[in-house]
Order: C-alpha cells, then structure tokens, then sequence
C-alpha cells in the first residue's frame, strides 16, 4: 500500500503545497524521460502476493502482527486487513530458470510463514476473496495497525462525505454499506513487475491492458463475498466500489473514478502521470524536504515522493512504476489484474503466461491494440471478471469467441514466443505454459473450483451456505498446500 505515515491531521495548506510539489516532481519526470538514462539493460521482473490468514475452522484469523513477528522475514508485511499479510518475493531475470527459482523462493517462504502462524492457530490461504469473511468482521476494528491504513481510510471516505456503498450483481446480489475500507482487505492479489525502458513503456502497458480480460478470465479466484456468490473475480468489483471516493452525484457527472482501467492506449508514461496529476486531487497529502530540480541540476537521482505517492492512491488496473535501485532509476509495468492463488505453481504458471504474451505482442509489427478500440480490451476485463473461464471475449481478426479456444488457438503461441525472447528455458516454458493449457482444456481455474464444490457441498451433505463456505475453504487449503494446480483438483 505504500511508505509508512506518521499519524498527522491533513490541513488545506498541506493539501494546496502538495499539489503545487507534485506538479514540480511532474515537471521534473518529464525533464528526465527527455535527458536521462533509466536502468534497463538486463530487465527485471517482480512478484507481490497477498494472503490472507485463517484460523483451524477456515475463518479469517486477526492475526497479522503476531504471525509477522514470529515469521521475522524482511519481505513481508501486513497488508489492509488483520486478517492480511503481504511477501514482497526479490526480483530476479526469468531467462534460463528464473520461474523455477521464484517457485522455489516462493514456497520456502510461504512455508516458514505458515509454521510461524501456525504457533498462533492460524494458517496461510491464497485466494482472490476471503469466503468465510462476514460483514460484522469488516469494519474499521478490522484494519491493521501501520498508520498509513488508518490515514487512506480516513481521507476516502472525508473525501467521499458519506458511506461507502457495495452493491454487486452477479449469480447473487450483495447490497450493503459500510463506514470503511475494510471490505476491501477481503481482496488479495498477485502483482507482476516488468522493468522498462522509457521508449518500451508505452508498448508493454498497452499490451498489458489488451490482455487484461484473458488474464482476469483464466485466473479468477474469487466467487464469494460475504456468504454470496457473485462474479468469478468479484474482487474487480469489489475493489472499484470500496475506495471510491465519489459520491453519486460525482459518478453521473463523468468524474473518474481512483480504481480505474483508464480510457486511453499510451504514446508515453507521461500520459499516465499526467492523468493522475490533472484528474485526481491528493489523498495523502504528506510533503518531502527534497528540490527535486535542484537535485536533478546536482547530478544526482531525484525521489519524486510526492508524485510517487500520489501514483499509489490512483489504483489502475496496469500501474506505471518510477522507483530507484542501487542509485539508478527505473521505470516498471506493475500488473495489479490478477487474485491470489490458488497455488504457488499456479501463480506462476500466471506470470508465464503474462509476461510471455506482452513480451510477445509489444514486439510486433502491428501491434494489438492497434486492431482493438480501447473500450472493447475495457469491455472484455469487466466480461472476464464476471463470468471467469466460462467468458466469450472480443480478439481482432476473430470476434467473439470463448476465453479458452482464443488461448489454446492463439495466444498460447504468442506466449511460448515472447518467453522464449526472454531466454527462459524450454523446460521450465512448457511446463508452466502446460499448466495454462490444462486449465483451458479442463474449464476448471480457482472460481470454477470453489463454485462447483460449495454446490456439490450443498447438495450431497445437505449444507446451508456457510457451512459449505467453510468446509470448501478447508478443502481448498489442503489441496493448496498439496501444490498440485488447481485444474487438477477433484470437485468436493
């Protein structure tokens, strides 16, 4: 979610200086993507994974602080919710075996996470939203600690004047209010960073967005919130509704809202700088001492703080990166679409897959979106998000056509190429991409799963709703624990 806060009252005179430094930093990135050199030569990539923590009855477990001071791992952290933690996995290049060395990563600390909260009974659970969560667990008591929570929660909903609404609409309705952001801590994601020159940016985000709906389609993970089922990835309406700052007054007027799939393709990371600068006033109006000009005229690697944070409380879907490493700057694609789960090898089987076919499609000679306005790759994430691996979505040259025939004709060899541009090894390609395949074949990814058991639950044991949840719930922690993908995994 961003850098530690102290706890500080915002005044208007913070909110207009504030404004008035971001558009300097503005002024400055420009200046820099002009003149300067940013590292890119070998590019990295990086993963973030959300999880949630539940307890031996498969309900959510408030338990951050306790499992992240046994844990003692400099890479994780709490996320919004008590019930949330976040593992931050090292960067690394994918060529030769960079994918098995993050799956090896990956679960070496997920396992010493889970003895750490196992001494305190609670258990790690990769999923896109947290089943067993009810509402009465999802107000502002529920938020973590770390100030900078309390300090989002506060300036949302000052800047939306009133409640907070959800209302979802898929095989069952959820309608209700809430007086924090705390529903939102349900949501749990997988995150891919790619580092990018200034020249490529544009390329890899568009990409990017082109593909967002077959990412959202094969990878949902997220079918019910609180006791109903709604879309396969309910967690893309869920995270729209519960940090909307705007009234419905604002919504009818056109104002844009903070989590936000954009409107545009790019020519420039500028452009989405730029955006966020003249549509979205400041959230966190907190100031840095640095002149970044003067550093800049100095010789020296401007922070930008303010324009950085202000990048963090505008949630795309495909967020542009400026950070610094090692005293160079960088600028990353940081892929935001996807849940968490259901397994290690399934979230990398998801990274293959992402980073195959926009390595791929922004390397070709007519580009993909091209072909495609930016409302239909728009249209297709919402279509995705909502009916899952089951979704008939747009492709140029093709029309409609289902999620799972457009991968397994088309865009899986779009992936083997753009992997193999990235020189990963053969072996670890066609496994990991054999994984995407055997879910488009079966028709079974993390939704798909979770709905077919609870129904299956229901019917054979005669179980009410909430039970199922919970008898689901356990099931599925075992099987993802066991690491077999998910499309592998037996209903009931």
């Amino acid at each position: 979610m961003g850098k530690q806060l102290d706890s500080h009252a915002f005044t208007r005179e913070d909110r207009q200086r504030y404004r008035e430094k971001v558009r300097r930093c503005l002024d400055v990135f420009a200046l820099m993507l002009n003149d300067f050199t940013f590292d890119a030569d070998k590019p990295l990539t990086g993963l973030e994974i959300e999880i949630n923590l539940i307890d031996d009855t498969a309900a959510p477990a408030m338990r951050n602080a306790e499992v992240l001071a046994r844990v003692d791992d400099p890479m994780m952290q709490p996320e919004l919710g008590l019930f949330n933690i976040e593992l931050n996995v090292p960067p690394r290049l994918i060529a030769g075996s960079g994918f098995e060395e993050y799956q090896r990563d990956i679960g070496a600390r997920l396992d010493r996470a889970e003895a750490a909260a196992a001494g305190v009974g609670a258990h790690l659970c990769l999923v896109g939203t947290l089943p067993t969560l009810r509402q009465e667990q999802a107000g502002p008591e529920a938020l973590s600690g770390d100030e900078r929570y309390k300090q989002l929660n506060q300036q949302i909903l000052t800047a939306r004047g009133e409640d907070l609404i959800i209302d979802i609409r898929g095989m069952e309705r959820l309608s209700m209010f809430t007086d924090s952001i705390v529903a939102e801590a349900a949501n749990t994601s997988l995150q891919f960073h790619l580092q990018v020159s200034p020249d490529t940016f544009p390329n890899y985000w568009n990409a990017a967005q082109a593909i967002a709906g077959v990412q959202c389609a094969l990878g949902a993970n997220s079918p019910y919130l609180f006791g109903r089922e709604l879309w396969a990835e309910t967690r893309i309406a869920l995270f729209e509704q519960a940090t909307d700052t705007r009234p419905a007054e604002l919504k009818a007027q056109g104002v844009r809202p903070r989590v936000w799939f954009g409107e545009r393709w790019v020519t420039s990371i500028f452009d989405l700088f730029e955006e966020n600068v003249r549509y979205f006033p400041p959230l966190l109006p907190v100031i840095d001492d640095e002149d970044p000009r003067q550093v800049l005229e100095s010789g020296g690697v401007p922070r930008l703080a303010e324009l950085r944070l202000h990048n963090g409380t505008v949630y795309r879907w495909n967020r542009p990166v400026y950070d610094i490493m090692n005293g160079r700057p960088h600028l990353r694609v940081e892929n935001r679409v996807l849940p968490s789960g259901p397994t290690v090898a399934d979230m990398v089987a998801n990274a293959a897959l992402f980073y195959g076919l926009v390595r791929a499609f922004s390397e070709q000679d007519r580009p993909i979106w091209t072909q495609m306005t930016f409302s239909a790759a728009e249209e297709n994430f919402h279509t995705a998000a909502r009916d899952g691996i089951e979704s008939r979505l747009y492709w140029p040259g093709i029309g409609e056509v289902s999620v799972t025939d457009l991968v397994l004709k088309h865009l899986l060899p779009a992936a083997y190429d753009g992997l193999d541009r990235f020189g990963v090894d053969p072996g670890v390609r066609d496994r990991l991409l054999g994984i995407i395949e055997g879910r488009c074949i079966t028709g079974l990814n993390g939704a798909q799963w979770q709905a077919e058991t609870v129904t299956k639950l229901q019917d054979d044991r005669q179980l009410d709703r909430v039970p199922a949840l919970h008898a689901m719930l356990q099931r599925y922690v075992e099987h993802m624990r066991a690491g077999s993908p998910v499309h592998t995994w037996p209903i009931g």
